[in-house]
Formats: structure tokens, sequence, C-alpha cells
């Protein structure tokens, strides 16, 4: 087992789920062990809350590195840079509109339908306004978590479900409406972006040339390590695994963490600049420029 001797600290910001928390354990230092990797210069430490809230910490450059949503990536271009490793992209499936009885897409845009959000700057509600329309449906922000006990108790007509109410939505009889990354394959041919992981540009400055590139390897090494040890990483990754049985968790970790989460790669890249440069066009997002990621050494 490796040893961390330096103690350059980075905060890596995730969110609290399962497919996260299994990318991102071999980096930590866990019930007094070392990490399982030789971290190098550098000690991490887990900064876990919901994506809106990271995308709102990104906003103000308070983590290292940290997991963002897509979408809110045109809004801190200037001080992150994408890594190359991290990200969440899915083929043909992605977040789910759900709702209490069964609707289309005509319906989820009448004025009496609201539509429970898990917040403004997440790649599923940018993803939602490209589809119906921006500015043509009601919406209110509601935590991730909350979103089905909210539409099952009737307080809204529909809900946008990201994380693990992917997969757990029927079980209390709600009724699937639309798939966004299956709408988006249709549309493109192509995964849907949601989530990626952003360095923080600064630290070369802080720590010296190279530095972004060297930290990268590090967060590469870890998902390789992940994905080679997998009953371990699903062992530690099942305690964040919020309502779903131990396959149930197996199954929603492999859909986010896949060959894009290794490495965007010339597929991953395209859906994400396609992502982006639809989102601008819509006037949903300022212009992301050139995004080019951070590759490990």
């Amino acid at each position: 087992m490796a040893r961390s001797t330096q103690r350059i600290q980075l905060k890596l910001g995730h969110s609290p789920d399962p497919d996260d928390a299994f990318m991102w354990w071999p980096l930590l230092e866990l019930d007094g062990q070392l990490p399982r990797l030789d971290t190098g210069r550098f000690r991490f430490e887990s900064v876990m809350e919901d994506i809106e809230s990271l995308n709102q910490r990104a906003r103000n450059s308070e983590l290292e590195i940290t997991a963002i949503s897509c979408a809110s990536y045109p809004g801190v271009k200037d001080q992150y840079a994408f890594t190359s490793c991290g990200a969440s992209l899915g083929m043909n499936y992605g977040p789910k509109i759900v709702a209490r009885q069964p609707m289309s897409l005509a319906d989820l845009t009448r004025s009496d339908v609201i539509i429970a959000v898990p917040g403004t700057g997440t790649s599923a509600f940018a993803a939602t306004s490209l589809m119906l329309g921006v500015g043509l449906f009601q919406y209110e922000v509601v935590p991730f978590d909350a979103i089905i006990d909210r539409v099952v108790q009737g307080d809204f007509s529909a809900g946008v479900l990201i994380h693990e109410g992917q997969l757990t939505f029927e079980k209390v009889g709600l009724h699937l409406v639309a798939d966004l990354g299956a709408w988006w394959y249709q549309r493109h041919q192509l995964p849907l972006p949601l989530g990626g992981n952003v360095i923080l540009r600064s630290l070369k400055d802080r720590f010296g040339s190279g530095t972004l590139q060297e930290i990268t390897a590090l967060l590469r090494q870890s998902v390789d390590y992940a994905m080679l040890h997998r009953t371990d990483s699903l062992a530690y990754a099942s305690q964040f695994a919020r309502d779903m049985e131990a396959d149930q968790a197996d199954t929603f970790i492999g859909m986010y963490v896949n060959k894009w989460t290794l490495d965007f790669g010339d597929t991953g890249l395209t859906a994400l600049r396609t992502f982006l440069k639809e989102l601008h066009e819509a006037g949903i997002v300022s212009d992301p420029g050139e995004v080019v990621p951070i590759a490990g050494m």
C-alpha cells in the first residue's frame, strides 16, 4: 500500500452517489488507512455535496478539483479546465422526466403543470430546456433526492430525476415521460454529457508547471484502480446507494463509470462540444470557447 508523505491538500468535490464514490475512494485516507494509491506530493480531501451545490462552489472557485454539471462549465471556464477523466456520459440513456400519471411531452408545457427540477445549473435541466423549449415550461428547484417523494405526494405533476432515481422511480408507481439521454441520442447519435470533472487552472501558478497534468494523472489512476478492483470499490460505494439494492447499485455505477470516464476520447469530446454549442445557440449558456480537457502526464 502506497504512502502519501507530502501534505499539499487538494479538496476534491463530488456528489454523494455511488458512481463518484466508486471513482475516487482510492485517493482518500479512509478510517485511518493510507490511500490505495501513491498520491505523491498531494493529499486529497473528499468534499461531498449535491451537484448543484458543487456548481455554485465552482462559480466561487472554492474547490481545487470538483465534479460539475457540463452545462455549468461555460460559467467557470476561465477558472477551471475539464480533466480528461472523471466524466459521466450515457449513451442512449440519462436523466428521466417522470410523472404521477401518464403524460406526453406536450402535457409538460401546459400552464397547470409544474416540473420539479434538481437545479438550473444541471445538465438535466439544460437538456430539458432544449427538448421542451426555453421558457416554455414551468418548474421549481427541489433537492434532487426529494423529487420522487414530492411527485408521489402530488406536490408536482412531474419531476426530472438524476442519480439513482433513474432506476428506482417505477417501484413507487411513477410513469416515464421522457429519457433525456435517449432523446439526445436520437438527435445526435452521441452520448449525453451530464457531469465532468474540473481542475482549478491557478494550481499551475501555485505549484509549478505541469501540476494540472500531474494531478489529472492521479485522477486517472484512481478510476483505473477502482475499475480493476471492482469488488472492493463496490463494497465502499454501496454505502452511498440510496434506495438501491446491491445489484441496482452495480448497474448504476456501470452506467456512469465507463470508457468515457477514463477518458473523453473523440466521441466523448465531440458530445461535450456539441452539447455546449447547442446550449449556447439556444441562449442557455454563454460561449464555452474552445473546450480542451487536461490530459495526464
